[in-house]
């Protein structure tokens, strides 16, 4: 196996939300503090940043050239091309002190969304389901709401609200709505982990970047600890599978809140990660906006 590489040097202040896209193949993340878009292909080809008016953080393809964007006040299609927005639904647009965070789309063309405070004030988030044209709020008092993704059976679904630092399952019903209390599936507390976001792989383990830590994680499905990868970035974010056979794993990391000798010890933090893996991920979903 490969050792973990720099795949794009851009020094995200908060990066986030990296998503491959299956017909475009490249990886479009977000640095959500700087309110930037940024893709790149394998080769360095597409390679872009659109910059908006508003914080950034997470999308959902749905179609080659347009996404569904997570910002601070709406779910807004973008185009990847040319940075053109539509509003599709206001997202607490009329809470200045909000933001959008971790995001994905799931088996049955959803799209799952968390909000939070700008100042990570606590339990003042959500977690949202866009549907076909409705946005529901679906989970509420979260502080920093992260590991949004699904089991390949498209049964479960999974979260975390970080600060608490338990990872959290869930059953859907046959169109992809909660039908379950969440469970607990992995308690990081005992270990002082604090998981981020997460992406689950084609055997159903959830890979989970740990802030802090430098690392991410692979659990089974049943919350054992697998494995673990270290970079050399105290604060990984968010994994996501992607390439050409979907065996390279992708990480994005930030810089912000770190110290002047943090930064010294870790400097490409910020910078997007990838290493080539013996696993396989999962394509990501198709957002279907009605």
């Amino acid at each position: 196996m490969d050792q973990v590489k720099i795949f794009d040097e851009s020094l995200c202040t908060l990066g986030e939300g990296p998503l491959w896209h299956p017909d475009r193949k490249t990886l479009i993340w977000f640095d959500i503090m700087g309110k930037n878009l940024l893709e790149r292909g394998l080769d360095s080809t597409n390679a872009k940043k659109l910059t908006f008016d508003n914080y950034v953080s997470a999308a959902g393809w749905i179609n080659q050239n347009e996404l569904l964007m997570a910002t601070s006040r709406s779910l807004e299609k973008v185009n990847i091309n040319t940075g053109d927005l539509v509003k599709i639904v206001d997202l607490e647009a009329d809470n200045d002190l909000n933001r959008s965070n971790d995001g994905r789309a799931d088996p049955y063309g959803g799209f799952w969304i968390g909000t939070m405070g700008i100042k990570m004030e606590r339990e003042q988030g959500a977690i949202y389901r866009f549907y076909k044209g409705e946005l529901r709020k679906i989970f509420s008092a979260i502080s920093i709401p992260n590991s949004i993704c699904f089991s390949p059976c498209g049964k479960i679904g999974y979260f975390t609200d970080t600060v608490p630092g338990i990872i959290l399952r869930v059953d859907l019903d046959t169109i992809g709505w909660p039908k379950s209390e969440p469970e607990i599936f992995v308690d990081c507390r005992k270990d002082g982990i604090n998981p981020d976001g997460s992406v689950v792989d084609s055997e159903g383990c959830i890979w989970n970047a740990q802030w802090g830590s430098s690392r991410v994680a692979r659990y089974g499905p049943d919350g054992e600890l697998l494995k673990t990868i270290e970079f050399d970035a105290p604060q990984a974010s968010c994994p996501e599978f992607g390439g050409d056979q979907l065996s390279t794993l992708f990480v994005t990391s930030a810089r912000d809140g770190m110290t002047e000798s943090q930064l010294k010890s870790a400097p490409m933090s910020g910078s997007l990660f990838s290493i080539e893996t013996e696993f396989l991920g999962q394509r990501e979903h198709k957002v279907l906006l009605s």
